[in-house]
């Protein structure tokens, strides 16, 4: 699985998008058990570098998708992290494996349920799941190092923008529902100013909220 994230970013870099992700992420997505996070039927393709269905109409991202987000957000050691969009647990996983402080938040019930228990049994206690609208993020624990959105957003939700920390990054797909959509970067600078940069066409689900 490494090796194919390897070659897909040799050939899709340009811009912000590297040639070659970070070692250190690398190494977390091999430490990951992505066959813990993926329903029993389909554990055989676990590490195919595919996104696959883990029911309530959501996905597990593509392995490629998540090692280039979690390389973009250019975490130092010990940050804080915050996940829109928990899924099965896969992504907030692998940010806890960077030894990072990582607060996830679902809308869906029964995913933000499972999603705790699994990490949880999986002993990664460094992140805290939570039940709740990510479009308004987590504002007692802001502000956070780096977000990251794993559904695709009509437009970049103001109150993320608010709660990132002056130079941190956020990585977010923006665009109409199930249609192709933009990776974005988006920079706080150190004066509170935003930069945004359109990195790749993707496709997620829609970002589900009351917005």
């Amino acid at each position: 699985m490494v090796r194919t994230i390897e070659a897909i970013s040799e050939q899709v870099s340009g811009g912000a998008t590297p040639t070659r992700l970070d070692s250190g992420v690398l190494d977390a997505m091999r430490r990951t058990p992505r066959h813990a996070f993926v329903p029993a039927h389909l554990q055989d393709l676990a590490y195919s570098d595919r996104p696959l269905p883990i029911g309530y109409g959501q996905t597990i991202s593509q392995p490629y998708i998540v090692a280039l987000m979690t390389d973009l957000l250019r975490l130092e050691p010990h940050s804080r992290a915050l996940e829109i969009g928990t899924g099965s647990g896969y992504q907030a996983a692998v940010l806890a494996e960077l030894g990072h402080e990582v607060f996830t938040i679902e809308i869906v019930p029964a995913l933000a349920d499972q999603a705790a228990k699994r990490l949880s049994d999986l002993g990664y206690d460094t992140v805290r799941a939570r039940e709740g609208d990510g479009y308004f993020g987590w504002p007692d624990a802001a502000p956070f190092d780096g977000i990251v959105v794993t559904a695709a957003a009509s437009h970049v939700p103001p109150p993320l923008i608010k709660q990132l920390k002056p130079g941190g990054r956020m990585v977010i797909p923006v665009g109409a529902a199930f249609m192709t959509q933009q990776l974005m970067l988006i920079e706080k600078q150190a004066d509170g100013t935003v930069r945004t940069e359109a990195l790749l066409p993707v496709s997620f689900v829609p970002l589900t909220s009351a917005q």
